[in-house]
């Protein structure tokens, strides 16, 4: 008896728990031509074009401009007084691994115990049914690149697309990056919790001495790694080396997630050593050493832009100004939305405190779009609206970088049309309805 009261109750729990899912569903392919059309496009390369179209054919983009006139069998989308934008892209984050940041662990899978495992996968732990992916839709960013934490080298990142039904679907670019992070050399408490980046992580009881022997064994994997690639045959398979191959062909670039600025030097001297593409993850003292960067072809990815200053001596809009530093010293940089309190929903707000403290604002839509592309290395199929890449397209009732006027309408990836609705909006419509508003 008992046992059947229980088998009962476990059946209703599981049927009410199918009927609250939210019916939030990807998008069907779309087959045919697509016109987005009478808006102003701005194409994400720093180019305008009032009254412009996107023509699609397939998911893909095969002409823009002005004069473009719908087939007969077409679907249309009126734009005539909106802004059409390519798809955002968050750069690095955890998205779809990590739901709540603390007291549901069985939530979470985005941090391994061991220190060096590059063989770790983010991508095979991303969950698309994460109720943030579709939040972040509605607020225009369609891709993200998944990026594991924890240790000294955490394993590869993957670019996804936000709008799938499982990872293999969501899987944009397979492990584009391996991702490492530097050992801090200072003992620099978070001020008000400012500083951006992985700065407030606690310091090592004596950096000092502890960093150096960190860097070397960081230094001497690698080395063993070239050197184990340089053999013609291996009597033992090592997954570790195996892991970090695409370093050395250029198949994949070395993320390097640090602040400081002896860090970023470490940085700049691992890609003179082993030729690896190295991007910077956080760099809030970058534009010490912009120059120096643009010397050594070394991309940056700016974790926060809206943030507090990191040193008491930095002028209080230090970190607004950053991107128009590296703008102006020829850097490729990205702008990142890095807190976790806001859910990422802030990438297009922050890239707007950019545009008002130097940049144009073609330019801080370039640092969300097209260069978060270039530096992920799917700028040949996304980050800007050019013919030959994927239709990934954002239509926008206003300025997409001001968050008083952005109202996303339309979002489609590759030509799909995908749904804006997320678990707030259907709370809205919830309670809207019960008072009859």
């Amino acid at each position: 008896m008992k046992r059947s009261i229980y088998i009962l109750a476990i059946s209703f729990l599981a049927a009410a728990t199918l009927k609250a899912q939210d019916d939030v569903y990807p998008a069907k392919p779309y087959k045919g031509k697509l016109f987005i059309t009478g808006g102003t496009v701005h194409v994400g390369n720093g180019q305008v074009i009032e009254g412009g179209s996107v023509e699609v054919d397939n998911g893909k983009i095969i002409r823009v401009g002005t004069g473009l006139t719908p087939a007969g069998d077409a679907k249309v989308v009126d734009a005539k007084g909106k802004q059409v934008y390519p798809g955002l892209i968050l750069p690095v984050t955890d998205l779809g691994l990590k739901e709540i940041g603390s007291g549901v662990r069985g939530s979470n899978d985005f941090q391994e115990i061991s220190d060096i495992d590059p063989s770790i996968r983010s991508i095979v732990a991303y969950n698309t049914d994460s109720k943030i992916i579709n939040t972040l839709k509605a607020n225009g960013v369609l891709l993200a690149g998944v990026t594991p934490e924890g240790g000294t080298i955490s394993g590869s990142s993957t670019v996804v697309q936000l709008d799938a039904w499982n990872w293999e679907d969501a899987a944009y670019k397979m492990d584009n990056a391996i991702h490492i992070t530097l050992p801090s050399f200072i003992t620099r408490p978070r001020r008000f919790g400012g500083g951006g980046g992985r700065f407030g992580a606690r310091a090592p009881s004596d950096p000092v001495k502890e960093a150096p022997a960190k860097v070397d064994e960081i230094r001497t994997f690698f080395r063993e790694a070239r050197a184990y690639q340089a053999e013609s045959a291996h009597k033992e398979t090592n997954l570790k080396f195996e892991a970090v191959k695409g370093l050395f062909t250029k198949q994949q670039r070395l993320f390097v997630h640090g602040d400081q600025l002896k860090q970023m030097l470490i940085a700049v001297d691992m890609a003179k050593e082993f030729g690896f593409d190295v991007t910077i993850v956080g760099g809030s003292e970058c534009w010490l050493i912009a120059d120096l960067l643009k010397q050594n072809n070394i991309s940056v990815v700016l974790q926060q832009t809206n943030s507090l200053p990191t040193t008491e001596d930095d002028d209080y809009d230090q970190p607004f100004r950053v991107p128009a530093i590296l703008q102006k010293a020829g850097v490729l940089f990205c702008i990142n939305d890095g807190h976790e309190e806001t859910r990422y929903r802030n990438l297009m707000f922050n890239a707007g405190v950019a545009a008002a403290h130097g940049l144009t604002k073609e330019q801080a839509l370039q640092a969300i779009t097209l260069n978060s592309a270039k530096i992920l290395g799917v700028d040949d199929r996304t980050g800007s609206l050019e013919a030959g890449k994927d239709a990934n397209v954002v239509i926008s009732n206003g300025d997409i970088l001001d968050m008083r006027s952005s109202i996303i309408e339309h979002a489609f990836i590759q030509g799909r049309e995908v749904s804006l609705e997320n678990k707030q909006t259907q709370l809205y419509h919830r309670y809207m309805t019960k008072y009859g508003l």
